[in-house]
């Protein structure tokens, strides 16, 4: 039998942790819910996407958003959490200066890449850029169940930020949320903002952070395991030269 997380088409990934992949970009957005809080990875790429995205949550979990992780800086990451009014956002420390610095940058990678001119414009005008900022690791409390946030970073962007969720019965695998780090659905994009001298390097913290057994969660694409990641922070050793 379906869950309600799988009939309304997202994906179920352990009890309580689910994410759906919107259409356009395939970009994961993320949910954990525990007694008190309900953590949202990821905002969409525009006001009325993130407006949905609240929509629906509330409805499949009976509560509201309490909290936001931003992964990165990207537009289709963040560009929705201004609908997303009255949780508390974190993200990578130097996030939020890059968010209000580089408002004119976001709303042109937004357009460029399809979205419609008074829908970014929009979205960038009241972006909400995070009220916490993690340097390292930070563990979130939902109640009943505690999540980890982690700036593993920098790699694919200077500001990234992995959101670890352990399974709430022994044996159960863990979640590692692992935004662009890591994508499924094609080559890791690496645009101007990205790190490629310490992007393996992030990769090896996140398999260390996550372990041989967890279920890793592109930014774009479906879950993959170690291996994949392991494998990808090969490739992307040998495309930028970086040496073991």
């Amino acid at each position: 039998m379906k869950t309600c997380w799988e009939e309304a088409g997202w994906e179920q990934l352990a009890p309580d942790v689910a994410r759906c992949r919107l259409p356009d970009w395939d970009c994961t957005v993320g949910v954990v819910v525990g007694d008190t809080d309900v953590l949202v990875v990821d905002t969409g790429s525009s006001l009325r996407e993130g407006a949905a995205l609240r929509a629906e949550i509330t409805r499949l979990t009976g509560r509201r958003p309490t909290r936001i992780a931003l992964t990165h800086p990207h537009f289709d990451h963040v560009l929705g959490t201004a609908a997303f009014a009255g949780c508390a956002v974190y993200g990578a420390t130097g996030l939020d200066a890059l968010l209000r610095r580089d408002r004119d940058a976001l709303r042109e990678d937004a357009i460029r890449h399809g979205v419609a001119p008074d829908a970014a414009a929009e979205a960038v005008d009241h972006l909400v850029p995070p009220h916490h900022a993690v340097s390292g690791e930070v563990t979130l409390d939902l109640g009943g169940r505690s999540v980890l946030l982690a700036n593993v970073g920098p790699g694919h962007t200077a500001h990234d930020l992995a959101v670890l969720v352990p399974g709430r019965v022994p044996g159960q695998p863990e979640v590692v949320f692992c935004g662009d780090l890591v994508e499924e659905s094609g080559p890791p994009q690496a645009g101007p903002d990205a790190i490629p001298a310490h992007w393996p390097a992030a990769l090896d913290r996140l398999i260390a952070l996550g372990g041989e057994d967890a279920r890793y969660v592109p930014g774009h694409g479906s879950v993959v395991d170690a291996a994949f990641v392991r494998d990808q922070r090969d490739e992307l050793a040998a495309r930028f030269g970086v040496s073991r």
